[in-house]
C-alpha cells in the first residue's frame, strides 16, 4: 500500500514563515499561521518542504490505500495562499458565496491575498472543515 508521499519534517514552520519573501504573502502567512493554531488547538508543522499542517488524521480508501494527513494546513506560495480544507468545499457554497475573491481545486482554496476575503468567513469554514475531518476520521491532534 503506497503512503502519503507528502510527510512531516523537522523545520520549524514559524522559521519558514519568516523566510517568506514576498511581504504581503508573509504577513499573511502569520495571520493563517495565529488563526489556524487558534481553530485547531494545534501546533503547526511542516508537511514537506512547503505546507504547514495542523493536527492529523488517518484514512483507508476504498482502494486500501492509507496514510496519514493534516487535518487542515496552508502554503503560502509565490502566485498565491493556498488553504488546504481536506473534506473539500461542496458543503459550504453558502460561507464560500460570502468568502470574497478566490479559487477553488477539490480540497485546496486559492487566495491572492487576505484582504481580499472575509477573514471570519474564511475562520468558518476552516472550522467547519477541522470538524468534519474529526467527525469522520481518527485524529492525533498534536
Amino acid at each position: 500500500m503506497a503512503e502519503n508521499k507528502t510527510q512531516v519534517t523537522d523545520v520549524d514552520p514559524r522559521a519558514f514563515v519568516a523566510a517568506v519573501e514576498h511581504p504581503t504573502r508573509r504577513a499573511d502567512a502569520e495571520v493563517l499561521l495565529d488563526l489556524m493554531t487558534r481553530v485547531t488547538g494545534c501546533e503547526p508543522k511542516m508537511w514537506g518542504p512547503s505546507i504547514i499542517g495542523f493536527g492529523r488524521y488517518h484514512y483507508v480508501y476504498d482502494s486500501g490505500r492509507e496514510g496519514d494527513f493534516m487535518i487542515t494546513g496552508f502554503a503560502p506560495r509565490k502566485a498565491n495562499l493556498v488553504i488546504y480544507v481536506l473534506p473539500g468545499y461542496h458543503d459550504m457554497s453558502a460561507q464560500l458565496a460570502e468568502l470574497g475573491k478566490h479559487r477553488l481545486g477539490k480540497s485546496c482554496l486559492y487566495i491572492n491575498k487576505l484582504s481580499d476575503v472575509d477573514l471570519d468567513v474564511l475562520e468558518t469554514i476552516v472550522t467547519n472543515g477541522v470538524a468534519i475531518v474529526r467527525r469522520n476520521y481518527p485524529t492525533e491532534d498534536s
